[in-house]
């Protein structure tokens, strides 16, 4: 097996049905794509979707990039002249229904050479976490159930090593340590050994790939319906502020892919369509927006 070939074809054909089932369930909307060449080598296939009746906004991008190794890598990873190739897919969804959450997910590979074109490192990373408005406690539990029953063929301990790191990347640091969601899981620099093959590791990020439609899918099928006024949508606006606000202070793939001449467009498709921000705000007590507040702290979802 090559493992770059077999993660590009998984990351394809991942866009392709999650493309497939977000269309089937918005029923008006349909996906653009984009075709884009990145300068220096490779390029990928950007899908936009928006004004639908599920989806207000979002994207699913693939890219496969390859070439020289960008100044800034090459000084974090203490190389020179290197090549390198990396391939991934990104998803971000904003729907209409403020009882709808928002989605993201991202799985990607990387492989770094010698002079010689010769492998001389390579990791996996991705993951997947919800960022809901209201939320239903069975919910939250279903979708961390259906990444727990993925990663649990790897290794028991894998689910809560990878739930503890997705806590920890997707908080504002900045409001308090108050997390961007419910979290999932999360994980980076993968790394094949001894003890871990690169087959088992592709093997384990594709199960993970795969677990997100039927994580994400029925919270959709179940809220998408529900009657929402404008205090659901000034909340709504109001959380994708706090989503702006990561995304553009934290983000390491955002950040380093302004910061290296990426292509803007793919990398601030994440953002979502309105956001608003209001001063001093606090949500009144006993509220179900109070009751969402209480969520967005690390805790134990599977029961």
């Amino acid at each position: 097996m090559i493992i770059k070939d077999s993660f590009i074809s998984f990351i394809h054909g991942l866009q392709d049905e999650i493309c497939a089932a977000f269309e089937k369930i918005d029923g008006k909307a349909t996906f653009r794509e984009d075709l884009w060449q990145r300068p220096g080598g490779g390029g990928g296939k950007t899908r936009t979707i928006g004004d639908g009746n599920v989806f207000e906004k979002g994207g699913v991008s693939t890219s496969v990039v390859h070439g020289l190794l960008p100044e800034a890598m090459a000084q974090q990873f203490g190389v020179t002249n290197s090549q390198f190739m990396a391939c991934g897919i990104s998803l971000v969804m904003h729907p209409v229904n403020p009882f709808v959450p928002t989605v993201h997910a991202n799985f990607r590979y990387f492989e770094l050479y010698n002079e010689d074109g010769s492998l001389k490192d390579s990791w996996f990373g991705g993951g997947a976490d919800l960022t809901p408005y209201y939320l239903e406690e069975a919910d939250g539990q279903h979708f961390h159930q259906m990444f727990k029953d993925a990663c649990d063929p790897f290794g028991a301990d894998l689910y809560p090593k990878y739930k503890q790191q997705c806590d920890e990347y997707f908080v504002n640091r900045h409001r308090n340590n108050e997390a961007r969601g419910i979290g999932g899981i999360f994980y980076d620099y993968l790394r094949p050994n001894a003890d871990k093959a690169p087959e088992t590791l592709f093997a384990f990020s594709k199960a993970n790939g795969d677990a997100f439609l039927k994580a994400y899918l029925p919270i959709v099928e179940k809220t998408m319906n529900l009657q929402y006024n404008d205090q659901h949508r000034d909340w709504q606006a109001y959380r994708r502020g706090r989503y702006v606000e990561f995304n553009l202070i934290h983000d390491r793939g955002t950040l380093f892919g302004l910061k290296t001449n990426g292509r803007t467009e793919s990398i601030l498709m994440s953002l979502p369509p309105v956001a608003r921000w209001e001063y001093d705000f606090h949500p009144e007590q006993g509220s179900p927006e109070a009751k969402m507040v209480e969520f967005l702290v690390p805790r134990n979802w599977i029961k």
